[in-house]
């Protein structure tokens, strides 16, 4: 097994070797309260892709960035995504390693947290992986007027909230009655710019990748303009790649 790139913590309270795996996991504590969690990585000048995907700014497998990755989809109830990103990243069955699994046992969890997919137009293939292989079943989020594919009822609970767009606000009070109070998103940036345009984003964590891409890839959020919101700074951690992993939350937390 190939060891772990190394993560420390740089403020507050600096530590004096890396971090291990709990204590990393504790630096993203799950609260008492529902919370939406939005988890983006992002080159130097702010691309949110290399070469058309995310795992370019992302690093190898044992890196940094896929190790907070990893863990938080351990800890949220519930994981996110658009469907744009969910087929542009060809996302597979949101599946945990045993180590992962017994930890969530451990805390009176479900083995798994549920995926939820977020689609206005209801473009998915009920027979990719992500749907057909799911360990639990997803959640597709739409709206009423939205025109499912064949097949898609029975691999995945459609919630419809709202007429012809997706309320965000009402669908993510849907997943808290279901028991999902704390939720992970992964994106898009589409995604993002909605959550953050509803005033739904409670933290964001970031890890600034050691690139610089130049001019030409999206940023980590899209859409409509919006007024600016303060975030507070939780903690800095530095990769052993030279990657800096922030965590911000509301500042009024």
């Amino acid at each position: 097994m190939t060891e772990n790139v190394a993560i420390t913590r740089l403020w507050p309270l600096p530590d004096a070797g890396p971090l291990d795996d709990p204590t990393l996991a504790g630096l993203y504590p799950r609260l008492a309260m529902p919370h939406l969690r939005v988890n983006f990585v992002a080159s130097i000048d702010g691309a949110v892709e290399l070469e058309g995907h995310s795992a370019g700014l992302s690093g190898p497998p044992n890196g940094p960035d896929k190790r907070v990755f990893g863990l938080l989809r351990m800890l949220c109830d519930a994981l996110v995504v658009g469907a744009g990103t969910l087929r542009h990243e060809a996302y597979r069955a949101l599946r945990l390693d045993e180590r992962r699994r017994s930890w969530r046992r451990e805390q009176g969890l479900s083995e798994y947290p549920t995926l939820v997919v977020v689609s206005r137009t209801l473009n998915l293939d009920p027979e990719s992986a992500a749907f057909a292989d799911a360990p639990v079943r997803p959640v597709v989020l739409t709206h009423a007027r939205a025109t499912a594919p064949s097949g898609l009822d029975a691999v995945a609970d459609l919630v419809r909230r709202g007429d012809e767009r997706v309320d965000l606000a009402a669908g993510l009070a849907e997943l808290r009655r279901r028991g999902h109070g704390q939720l992970l998103c992964e994106g898009g940036p589409h995604l993002f710019g909605s959550l953050t345009a509803d005033d739904l984003v409670d933290e964001i964590c970031l890890t600034v990748a050691p690139l610089l891409t130049g001019p030409g890839a999206a940023r980590i959020t899209a859409g409509p303009t919006t007024p600016p919101r303060g975030m507070a700074l939780r903690h800095v951690l530095a990769g052993g790649d030279d990657s800096l992993l922030l965590r911000y939350t509301r500042a009024d937390d």
